[in-house]
């Protein structure tokens, strides 16, 4: 206490107190640590997609810290519960800001992800979606602060008409799409958008129905009074009810080459059509062990060890990609100011990540063009036979059409 007395009493000597105490406020005003908030659901349906993606988000997270940090800090993780409700994901949000939250890592799904990332907006601070597929859940639906690593549904949808029809000779199509969600529509729209741009192909028809439908009969009796059978069924939906569609198609002895999106990766869901084949997806990396990056596979083996099973799905990895760009764009900005990192994530043109290259530009803040690999499930088995970028990036106007 006497030293503390003398140090004022020569500050004040010197004329030194506005200074002083400038510094120590500076001092007290920077955390030492750089906190990232994580507003996600730990309860409610919403669940099962934000766990997995926030985990791969924390390894990369303890990577980082293990280099040295960011800036010469260590990242601290403050976690909130959104609890698969909208209104609770923006009070999550504001709670984790309240805590220095400088980034926010919101939901996968746009609908429930958005409140969040519209509360870091109004604070200036970056967002980033676990693993949102439609355009909104960034620069068009939240601001400029908000990003999504995730590869868009519309380009999953290209990525199969264009692979198809290049790789498997597919030149007849039908679209059967699930209206539930906006990632179906998405899947469908930039399948039908590619399908348009290729030489020699004919859709035969569209058609649609619900995830929730017991029954898709209707829907079977009109493919099978084509004269004849499609080469592929453009199948725009997700599990459980892509389940149950794949397995009515194949009971009506429909046996054309089914597309999907990267929703239905997993095997989780095979034994509901059993010795299922000739059906194809694309992903952003394989949890089947046969990604041809070994070091997909060392992720997937950390992954285990820390959490005690395998990724479940694709879905897992966009979360470790959108810390590992966030630390990059950071690293170069030399700053945590939320305009000067967005300049940088904006600069950044097929950047090396451990699932594939990412860019973003100043008006799309998501993946509209990206390298998929495609998985081929064979008599139930999945597993990666190519991998595909569509010629082509998905425009913009095609992204906002639904």
């Amino acid at each position: 206490m006497k030293l503390l007395k003398k140090l004022v009493r020569a500050a004040a000597v010197f004329g030194l107190i506005p200074a002083l105490l400038g510094g120590l406020s500076s001092a007290w005003a920077q955390s030492p640590d750089i906190v990232v908030g994580f507003v996600n659901a730990k309860s409610g349906w919403l669940e099962a997609y934000d766990t997995p993606a926030r985990r791969a988000a924390l390894i990369r997270i303890d990577e980082l810290n293990a280099s040295g940090g960011l800036l010469g800090r260590k990242i601290k993780v403050v976690e909130t519960d959104s609890k698969s409700d909208r209104a609770q994901a923006a009070k999550a949000a504001l709670d984790a800001l309240d805590q220095g939250a400088e980034m926010l890592v919101v939901s996968c799904d746009y609908d429930f992800g958005a409140p969040a990332a519209l509360e870091a907006q109004k604070r200036g601070k970056v967002s980033f979606f676990l693993c949102a597929e439609d355009v909104k859940a960034g620069l068009q639906g939240v601001g400029k602060f908000s990003f999504s690593s995730s590869v868009l549904a519309a380009v999953q949808g290209a990525t199969m008409a264009e692979w198809s029809h290049k790789k498997r000779n597919v030149n007849t199509a039908y679209v059967l799409l699930d209206t539930s969600i906006e990632y179906d529509k998405g899947i469908c729209t930039g399948f039908n958008w590619m399908w348009a741009k290729l030489p020699g192909v004919k859709l035969l028809g569209e058609d649609s129905f619900k995830n929730s439908d017991a029954s898709i009969a209707a829907q079977i009796s009109r493919i099978k009074a084509l004269p004849a059978p499609p080469d592929a069924i453009m199948l725009c939906s997700y599990i459980p009810g892509a389940a149950s569609a794949v397995r009515q198609l194949r009971a009506a002895g429909i046996n054309s080459l089914i597309l999907n999106g990267a929703a239905v990766d997993g095997s989780y869901w095979l034994d509901s059509v059993p010795g299922l084949s000739n059906f194809v997806l694309p992903v952003q990396g394989s949890i089947y062990g046969d990604d041809p990056n070994p070091k997909v596979e060392e992720f997937n083996k950390v992954f285990e060890r820390k959490y005690g099973a395998r990724p479940s799905s694709t879905y897992v990895y966009p979360g470790y990609v959108l810390m590992d760009v966030w630390a990059k764009a950071v690293d170069r900005a030399k700053t945590l100011d939320a305009a000067k990192v967005t300049a940088q994530l904006e600069s950044m043109k097929n950047e090396p990540t451990l699932f594939g290259p990412r860019t973003f530009t100043p008006q799309i803040h998501h993946q509209n063009q990206a390298r998929l690999l495609i998985t081929e499930i064979k008599n139930g088995k999945p597993g990666v036979v190519d991998n595909w970028t569509i010629s082509t990036a998905v425009p913009l106007d095609v992204l906002l059409k639904r």
